[in-house]
């Protein structure tokens, strides 16, 4: 099916003004100030977006898309995700990890629902390996999975800095990093680390070692929960000050932001107003990961679920409560991410990437409507696509 979008303000992310966009093909065919259908065409649907913003489909980088948790026991593992609960966030690209439990949820278990989840219609890819070290992976080892298998793209989540983590020496960890540099290089992939920073004594101190004892550059890391305390997020600042990418979690509950948690609306505008560049930074959900507390003893508390909705409704209200310009703050769900991870036909709206389109109110900025590889998913709040098992 063709779309055409009439009288949009497009954010691609840079704003570019009212225009057209016309979709062919899962991608975008034109962009121009007027478009007009011949008849010679045939059927097109046509979305009028007056009083509407058009932004890149939103990529969420660090999803449990076949559930997490379970750090309570068994009955405390969180479920798969549901192809709505992306669409509804606007998300239309999903890179799916392992967490804490890499013994029942595997490789095998995370490559099959990246790939259901793309035959349902938005695009996945996702990390080898979990919390642990050695990575425990699909093939014989780091460089193999990345090399070889197309949805691969890097190693994580990674823990460090946290009583859940494998307490590995910092020569191990660098030799995990240095085996993913090399499969990215020789696979033109990110080859990323994505490294899952818990509360614990370490902090950053081994990506600052790495910076002072090796070659291999801090963008190598995507270091994430950076909010996750007042501490952690300080030392997160002077970290991007150097040029390391730093990564937000936008799932959270009262209690953790009452603890010392850092709100990522806020957050951002912090970094901004630090002359951090906006480049540098992401924003994740952690969706389907699990929000366990712990005591100061370590003993397991409570639990909760973390949102894939969570993603946009930060960067949301970092517009409308924080100041942040729609251009920049959205940015770190489409662009940057797309950049960062060498995901070279997503995050933009420009002729001949891939036809991922998020629709917004302009004034309260909610989703409206969603494009994912040129299909209309959603339309004026319904979800128009489910996943094969959803009502």
């Amino acid at each position: 099916m063709m779309i055409l979008i009439k009288n949009a303000e497009v954010y691609a992310p840079e704003y570019l003004g009212k225009k057209d966009i016309l979709v062919a093909g899962g991608e975008i065919e034109a962009i121009e100030e007027n478009i007009e259908v011949p008849n010679t065409w045939g059927y097109i649907k046509i979305i009028h977006a007056d009083g509407k913003k058009l932004l890149p489909g939103f990529i969420d980088s660090h999803v449990h898309i076949c559930g997490g948790g379970g750090e309570g026991g068994y009955k405390t593992r969180t479920p798969e995700i549901q192809l709505s609960e992306l669409i509804e966030g606007g998300i239309t690209t999903v890179v799916g990890c392992i967490g804490t439990d890499g013994v029942c949820r595997d490789m095998k278990s995370l490559l099959a629902k990246a790939r259901a989840l793309e035959e349902e219609g938005i695009t996945t890819y996702v990390y080898t390996g979990s919390y642990r070290i050695p990575v425990k992976t699909l093939m014989d080892n780091i460089q193999e999975d990345i090399l070889l298998i197309d949805k691969i793209i890097g190693v994580g989540e990674i823990a460090i800095s946290d009583h859940r983590s494998s307490h590995v020496t910092f020569e191990e960890f660098i030799k995990v990093v240095t085996d993913a540099r090399v499969a990215g290089m020789l696979s033109g992939k990110a080859g990323v680390v994505n490294v899952h920073l818990g509360d614990g004594k370490l902090e950053l101190s081994y990506l600052d070692r790495m910076e002072k004892e090796t070659d291999i550059p801090l963008t190598q890391l995507v270091p994430t929960h950076i909010n996750r305390s007042s501490s952690l997020f300080k030392k997160s600042i002077e970290y991007a000050r150097k040029g390391g990418f730093v990564d937000f979690t936008t799932s959270t509950t009262g209690r953790f932001l009452e603890s010392g948690e850092m709100k990522c609306s806020k957050g951002l505008k912090i970094m901004m107003d630090e002359g951090i560049d906006i480049g540098n930074i992401s924003f994740t959900s952690d969706g389907q990961g699990s929000l366990p507390e712990f005591d100061n003893s370590g003993k397991f508390i409570g639990l909760g679920i973390g949102s894939v909705k969570s993603l946009y409704h930060e960067v949301k209200d970092a517009v409308l409560h924080e100041g942040v310009d729609l251009e920049h703050a959205i940015k770190v769900i489409t662009s940057n991410v797309a950049d960062h991870l060498k995901l070279k036909s997503k995050g933009r709206i420009s002729v001949g990437m891939d036809a991922d389109i998020v629709i917004v109110d302009s004034k309260s900025l909610d989703i409206t409507s969603v494009i994912a590889k040129g299909r209309e998913v959603m339309f004026e709040g319904k979800v128009l696509v489910k996943g094969t098992f959803e009502k």
